[in-house]
């Protein structure tokens, strides 16, 4: 069955597809108004990786893109494949799987930058549930700076199913909240784990939360309450990569 093209937009997205995948690249649109060094740079670069380029103006680019953000550059690309299935990538695993679960993030800003620290801290996959989640689209993509083309992404049926699935591999499920006595610095991240973290506000849904293993919190010492989704993302799991002996 045929795919179906979609959009990429921004440098960094369109650049690390040039880069990991050229060959799904069908034509990159630039704005050719545009000739400062970053521009001029990035239009080598396709040039190089052998991509189609088109010239294009700002009303074009963002009709394609569907924003005004897309910097002077979108694409048209292929879909790349990746794992088929969650139970396909673990089974890949040569090493303990580190998983990032979300439960209700809506935001495709936030699910785009819980994307690209997924990526940053070497996370295997997130996962989140196909009626509370934001899905992959273009704006999704330009957050996340090329992590939406390398992160894989699963949307799951039924969310509190999978953390059991997950738990009968022997991955730990570790919820995030804020009344949680114990902290995020005081478990043990280095063995196969999925943290699972919820919406700012009102966090996880009950029935993920009962499905966790243990919860711990993330130390709070100002006047806030609470962390931006990503932000909490990126604490917890480069804890887990400080952990691993990642940070040395």
């Amino acid at each position: 069955m045929a795919t179906t093209p979609k959009i990429l937009f921004g440098f960094h997205a369109v650049g690390v597809r040039i880069k990991t995948a050229p060959a799904s690249v069908i034509e990159v649109y630039f704005d050719s108004s545009r000739r400062d060094a970053r521009m001029r740079q990035f239009v080598e670069r396709a040039k190089e990786a052998g991509v189609r380029l088109i010239e294009a103006d700002g009303l074009r680019l963002a009709k394609l893109a569907g924003s005004h953000g897309h910097q002077g550059v979108a694409a048209r690309v292929e879909p790349v494949a990746q794992a088929r299935s969650l139970d396909d990538l673990l089974d890949q695993l040569n090493e303990p799987p580190l998983l990032l679960v979300l439960d209700g993030i809506t935001d495709p800003h936030n699910l785009g930058a819980c994307l690209r620290v997924a990526d940053g801290a070497g996370a295997h996959a997130v996962i989140a549930p196909k009626d509370h989640a934001a899905g992959i689209n273009a704006t999704v993509a330009k957050v996340a700076s090329g992590a939406a083309e390398t992160m894989p992404y699963f949307m799951v049926t039924n969310l509190a199913r999978t953390l059991g699935e997950l738990q009968e591999r022997n991955i730990w499920c570790i919820g995030t909240s804020e009344e949680a006595d114990k902290s995020v610095y005081q478990v043990d991240l280095k063995a196969p784990v999925a943290l699972v973290l919820g919406a700012e506000g009102p966090g996880m849904r009950q029935l993920t939360r009962k499905r966790c293993d243990e919860l711990v919190s993330i130390p709070m010492r100002g006047a806030v309450e609470s962390l931006n989704v990503s932000v909490a993302s990126g604490v917890c799991l480069y804890e887990a990569l400080r952990q691993r002996g990642g940070g040395l």
